[in-house]
């Protein structure tokens, strides 16, 4: 019996290690608010959009992707990750428009005055 319980405390303090390991190396971070990221109205109304349309494929707070690549700094960076086109309000504009490579277009679905809503977020990241 004492080696029984010894066992089980042996395979607790092994499960709590590896959950510890786990977590560590996880790039988790509880979700900001709009306010907290300092966001106008503009901003936010993008950022809507993004959460309904882009954060399915693209982290927005991370350089690594999902389906398509993250978006972290991205208006920081002069050429586009995978693409090397040059970084810019009317580049973005058109891939989020008429999509590139694996990425659909979203003409139909969003308006101009929504594109330049969540250019507007992009360029917070």
């Amino acid at each position: 019996m004492i080696k029984l319980n010894q066992l089980f405390a042996d395979v607790r303090v092994l499960l709590l290690t590896l959950s510890l390991l786990v977590l560590a190396g996880c790039d988790v971070e509880r979700r900001k608010s709009d306010a907290e990221l300092g966001l106008n109205p503009q901003q936010a109304a993008g950022r809507k959009l993004y959460d309904n349309y882009c954060d399915r494929c693209h982290e927005p707070y991370s350089t690594h992707g999902k389906k398509g690549p993250g978006l972290k700094g991205i208006f920081k960076n002069q050429y586009l990750p995978l693409s090397g086109l040059p970084t810019n309000d009317d580049r973005i504009i058109d891939i989020v428009k008429y999509g590139r490579a694996k990425m659909e277009g979203f003409s139909q679905v969003m308006t101009d005055e929504q594109i330049k809503d969540l250019i507007a977020y992009l360029h917070t990241l």
